[in-house]
């Protein structure tokens, strides 16, 4: 392949990331006239350091959201044990997906399989799914008597 080829490959998969090897292949043949099956597609991006790999799965959060809650941890990062007892947890299980249950694969090179391109965000509620939720009290008191111990 030539560095043509190769620097049009790798344009291809940074900027779509969640492509399978099959769907690159068509898009340069598409777009770049550049003929080549998906096992050519899959060893040039192997020497160039790409690996398909599971997509990491993270909670999605907004970038408002991200903002709230740096505050919040923060002045919470002391706290003793006894204060976190006092914190409401809950337990919640999934019973239908927000997307598709298969597993989504990612193209990325070492280091950035946190990137967000290379990341499925997932949804807790609000995501089309149903849930159970076992809530966990420990010395819970409502209504809470100070801010402090139930945010």
């Amino acid at each position: 392949m030539t560095g043509r080829g190769q620097r049009m490959l790798k344009r291809t998969v940074r900027r779509s990331r969640q492509l399978s090897a099959e769907s690159i292949a068509k898009d340069l043949q598409t777009w770049c006239g550049l003929q080549m099956s998906p096992t050519t597609v899959r060893r040039e991006l192997h020497g160039m350091g790409f690996h398909g790999r599971a997509a990491a799965s993270k909670p999605y959060i907004t970038k408002s959201n991200a903002k709230r809650r740096m505050p919040w941890c923060k002045a919470r990062r002391h706290w003793t044990l006894e204060q976190w007892r006092r914190v409401l947890w809950s337990e919640e299980s999934h019973f239908s997906v927000w997307q598709s249950d298969g597993r989504v694969w990612a193209w990325w090179l070492p280091g950035e399989q946190y990137l967000p391109d290379c990341i499925v965000p997932s949804v807790k509620s609000g995501g089309g799914g149903d849930y159970g939720v076992e809530l966990f009290l420990r010395g819970w008191a409502w209504p809470p008597s100070s801010s402090e111990g139930n945010a």
